[in-house]
Parts: structure tokens; C-alpha cells; sequence
């Protein structure tokens, strides 16, 4: 099963995942958690000026899909933490793996520059950089997601969250 959790910069995604693939792995120690800042990392598709534009983004989520597939296919469960904001490419995730639960946590673009750790939406918003989803890309949230998360700005269940995601997942 792939668990695709998505929402923008900032949303809790990872730290949502991190939790919840914690609490998958005891269960189940095929799990593995698949992170898109890792894995831009990994495959180094972050350093040049068109990693973050709509064809950049486009190329890297392709490749998510493509890791998930493969892991799936290998009878492993994967926690997927992307900004992903493709629908085409989730619809392929729903027709290809074996199993799919989509999340998309919902946080307000207020909140989010509140949290901004990286300084994304300052610079964005200021001019300074391009190419950041809710700003000057648009956002395309998952139209029918197996589950919505609020992370409001007081929430801090993450651990809870997570068990709540996996329950549902795996109640199907």
C-alpha cells in the first residue's frame, strides 16, 4: 500500500509522515518512507534554476510515482510526503498501484507563512524567488483525497494524526 500524503511547503507533511511511518514499520517492517525533499536530494533535481518550475516539479512527482510503484510492486508499504500538485499523476497513482490512500493536509496560505521555517513565502511573496506553489504557482489540490487533514496552526497531535491516517488506510 502507498500512503500519498500532500498539501504545501509547510503543512506538516513530513513531520506527519515521519510519525506515521513510525508507527506503520512496528507493524509492518516493509514500510519505508519516501520524502520529497530526500529524494530531490538524492537524485540531485534541486540545484538548477528549472527544479521548481511547473516542468521541473512535473519531472520530479513523475519520479516519485515511479519509486512508489516500484516499492509497491515489491509487496513494500510506502509513506509518500510531496507537494505533488498534479492531478494527472495522482490519477495515475490510483490506477497503478496496488493500493492507494491519498491525504491532502489542508493548512490556510496564513498559517503556512507563519510556519515558514525555509523562508519560502517571504522570498516569494517579496519577489526574491519563483517557482512556490500557493504563490506563483497555483496550487491543484487533490479533487476526491481519501482523507483531509486540518493542521490548524494550535494543532500538535501529530502522532495522533498519523494513527488516524493509518487506521482509515488500512480499514479499507
Amino acid at each position: 500500500m502507498v500512503i500519498w500524503i500532500t498539501g504545501l511547503s509547510g503543512a506538516g507533511k513530513t513531520t506527519i509522515g515521519r510519525c506515521l511511518h513510525e508507527i506503520w514499520k512496528a507493524k509492518a517492517p516493509n514500510t519505508v518512507l519516501v520524502d520529497g525533499d530526500a529524494v530531490r536530494r538524492l537524485v540531485r533535481f534541486n540545484a538548477d534554476d528549472d527544479a521548481y518550475s511547473v516542468e521541473g516539479r512535473r519531472a520530479v512527482a513523475s519520479r516519485y510515482c515511479d519509486i512508489c510503484a516500484w516499492l509497491d510492486s515489491q509487496d513494500i508499504n510506502v509513506v509518500c510526503c510531496t507537494i505533488s500538485f498534479f492531478e494527472e499523476l495522482r490519477a495515475r497513482n490510483r490506477r497503478d498501484l496496488s493500493e492507494y490512500f491519498e491525504v491532502f493536509i489542508s493548512v490556510p496560505l496564513e498559517t503556512l507563512k507563519q510556519r515558514d521555517k525555509k523562508g519560502l513565502y517571504e522570498r516569494a511573496l517579496k519577489g526574491e524567488i519563483r517557482n512556490v506553489v500557493g504563490v506563483d504557482l497555483p496550487l491543484d489540490p487533490p479533487i476526491a483525497p481519501n482523507m483531509v487533514v486540518d493542521n490548524k496552526p494550535d494543532r500538535h497531535d501529530f502522532r495522533q494524526i498519523a494513527e488516524d491516517i493509518l487506521g482509515r488506510a488500512l480499514a479499507r
